[in-house]
């Protein structure tokens, strides 16, 4: 009998390890997609200076519209979280919009090398956006869902795990501002 309440005790605590190996092997791919995301980010982010540097050379008398991009990027530079970083996102996309509206005004600057060339990679860094936001968002559906489910959430409990947030932006996947030269 004893040996029976043993071997029950060691398969109990071998199914534990097993289950929190398993959740921490999806928390750091939540983490290291969050990084992913975080990557490309701050790329778009880098970007930016020299597209408004570039756009003021043709249009100076634009301040206000340079200003607003300007300081949406400062606000999703800083953000923190998912949630905050979608919602900053969403105003820097709609900033930028209106500033690539502003060069529409401009045909000498829609000629440009480097604005093109900005722009391309602009591009580029939305569609790289978009598809570390759905890795990361498919591992934070399988986390959530994991730390909700029988018997990981016992496991989950112990470790005090919480709910990831996912990143959505209000404008769709990586949703890049619409320009037609």
């Amino acid at each position: 009998m004893t040996f029976i309440v043993l071997a029950i005790v060691v398969l109990i605590a071998v199914f534990g390890v097993i289950l929190y190996n398993r959740l921490i092997r999806l928390r750091n791919k939540v983490e290291e997609a969050w990084a992913q995301i975080d990557v490309q980010l701050q790329r778009r982010h880098d970007l930016i200076p020299n597209l408004v540097n570039t756009v003021k050379g043709y249009a100076a008398h634009e301040k206000s519209t340079l200003e607003e991009v300007t300081a949406a990027r400062a606000a999703a530079v800083s953000a923190q979280g998912a949630a905050a970083a979608g919602k900053s996102e969403d105003v820097l996309t709609a900033a930028l919009g209106r500033l690539f509206a502003v060069a529409e005004n401009y045909p000498d600057l829609k000629a440009d090398q480097n604005f093109r060339h900005l722009q391309e990679e602009l591009s580029d860094t939305e569609d790289k956006v978009a598809f570390a936001r759905q890795y990361y968002n498919d591992n934070v559906r399988e986390w959530n869902t994991r730390i909700a489910s029988v018997p990981d959430n016992l496991v989950a409990a112990l470790m005090r795990a919480q709910k990831a947030e996912y990143f959505e932006l209000e404008g769709g996947a990586g949703a890049a501002p619409q320009v037609s030269f």
